[in-house]
């Protein structure tokens, strides 16, 4: 039997808590750093942009069918071997990636480089809340929310930048030192802490109900809105697939002895409460994350450098904010902390109400700012709790589980949040024109104007009609800050359903069976 390991004290620790987490935060990065880059790529290689997003599908299908396999896999191979081999596997495609030639090449290699990442983030979040000694648990945790919290924000910043002034080979080719550094530190600091192994039988049906149910469900996301939605029978085939995939899946899991994922974890109220906050409020997050900057960028000229930049200061309050509601978390009722930055979340969409066509970088920065005080109070508490009430041998499977979860939703946001926006914008386009005549005066008085200014009748018209887009457009995303404020709204009720953890999460047993 594999020797219990013991929490890290010292050098051992700071350097595991450096090394562990630069593993998560290039799987993370990797979901956005490559959005902005997706001309730069389909223009090398000679694809339409269309088929350039496959660049992004493959790997997020990738990733979100083995994310959920993550606890079973470290039964199976042990966590710290399973760490190790993905994080290798990671840089190897990543090198793959950024040597390809062509789009068949790119496609294939980021498949592989979705499974080889996938157990990455949650095994992160596993060994973090793990190494620490019981009374520091959440500065461990603190680090897992700035890493999986800051990572998404940061990708559209250095994929930008990278693209503008390297080549977009880069965006992968990055990967390579860090995974390298954090491979090394991470084998040296941690070998001693493998954990026992496990041969659970395995799970052939559960794993491809899993593979039909995620996949046909990433793929109906990611295609949906290029394909007009239900309007495309292949979208309704994988819609149906998917659903009765995961029925099969939900009902087979429920019943296996050995289920290549344990969905009796969610007997758990704090955990099933909590993973239910995580969907909503990450989905609102991350959709977010992708339409403010691409309506910067279409709408307001902003460069995808600078559209970042305008994103960015979330992070940078994530960062600064995590270390305090860390001190605090194991002290304070967590409910009052979720409830606290739910408010500031609710604030922080109310602030955006008010934006209009002019609104200047200095605004956007300073929404971004208030929403990151939020998110550093409400996914790392959400994160204690939802883990705090598992057993050790739990916790992987846990950590799989919420990420799958966030995962998912943040893919379901993307496509909804963009398909929301397309229509409000299109429908406000529509009832903006629909008041303006040739008789009217507001109409004629601004065109008079424009042609005062030396534009002929075409052009005035011309300009007219981009700032009618410009309105409209953003009529569109204020339409979807308002969805988002009622949800925030609900989740103030939700929170009291759980049940508070008022001192650090016992670990009941080792260090090791936590891993597991």
């Amino acid at each position: 039997m594999t020797a219990a390991p013991q929490p890290l004290q010292g050098r051992r620790l700071v350097a595991a808590s450096i090394a562990v987490p630069a593993a998560a935060f290039m799987v993370v990065l990797d979901t956005s750093i490559a959005n902005v880059s997706v001309p730069s790529i389909a223009g090398d290689l000679g694809v339409s942009p269309a088929n350039g997003t496959w660049v992004i599908t493959s790997y997020a299908v990738a990733d979100a069918i083995v994310v959920p396999l993550t606890g079973w896999l470290a039964l199976r191979l042990g966590t710290i071997r399973l760490f190790m081999g993905a994080l290798i596997g990671f840089v190897l495609m990543s090198l793959a990636c950024g040597l390809s030639s062509s789009l068949e090449m790119l496609v294939g290699f980021r498949i592989l480089q979705g499974i080889a990442g996938a157990p990455l983030l949650a095994l992160t979040q596993a060994l973090l809340y793990t190494m620490y000694p019981r009374e520091r648990i959440m500065v461990g945790q603190a680090i897992f929310a700035m890493t999986a919290l800051s990572a998404p924000l940061l990708g559209p910043i250095l994929g930008g930048w990278i693209s503008e002034r390297w080549a977009w080979e880069w965006i992968f080719l990055i990967n390579i030192p860090v995974g390298l550094a954090a491979a090394a530190v991470g084998w040296r600091v941690l070998r001693d802490q493998e954990t026992e192994r496990r041969k659970v039988p395995v799970d052939i049906v559960g794993l491809i109900l899993l593979v039909i149910a995620v996949g046909c469900l990433q793929l109906m996301l990611d295609m949906g809105r290029e394909l007009d939605w239900f309007g495309s029978p292949l979208i309704v085939a994988l819609a149906l697939a998917s659903v009765v995939g995961f029925a099969f899946l939900i009902a087979w899991e429920l019943t296996d002895r050995n289920p290549v994922v344990d969905l009796r974890l969610f007997r758990n109220r704090n955990f099933s409460v909590a993973v239910t906050m995580l969907s909503l409020t990450y989905g609102v997050f991350f959709g977010g994350i992708v339409l403010i900057p691409l309506w910067l960028q279409q709408f307001h000229g902003y460069t995808p450098f600078a559209a970042g930049w305008a994103t960015a200061p979330s992070g940078l309050l994530v960062v600064l904010l995590a270390p305090v509601a860390a001190r605090y978390a194991t002290t304070v009722d967590t409910r009052y902390f979720l409830t606290v930055a739910l408010l500031i979340l609710i604030v922080t969409f109310a602030m955006r109400m008010t934006w209009t066509p002019d609104v200047d970088m200095a605004t956007v920065m300073w929404s971004q700012l208030v929403q990151g005080a939020g998110s550093a109070f409400f996914f790392l508490p959400l994160s204690q709790i939802s883990l705090g009430g598992l057993r050790p041998d739990q916790i992987a499977m846990g950590a799989g589980l919420q990420n799958f979860v966030r995962t998912a939703s943040g893919a379901l946001a993307a496509s909804l949040s963009l398909t929301v926006w397309d229509h409000q914008t299109i429908r406000h386009h529509a009832d903006l024109s629909a008041t303006l005549s040739d008789t009217d005066a507001v109409t004629r008085g601004w065109l008079q104007q424009a042609q005062q200014l030396g534009l002929d009748g075409a052009r005035s018209l011309g300009l007219l009609e981009a700032q009618l887009s410009q309105q409209a457009a953003l009529n569109g995303l204020l339409d979807f800050f308002a969805l988002c404020i009622p949800a925030f709204v609900l989740l103030l009720g939700v929170t009291w359903w759980l049940r508070p953890l008022r001192a650090a999460p016992a670990l009941a047993g080792t260090a090791a069976e936590a891993h597991a």
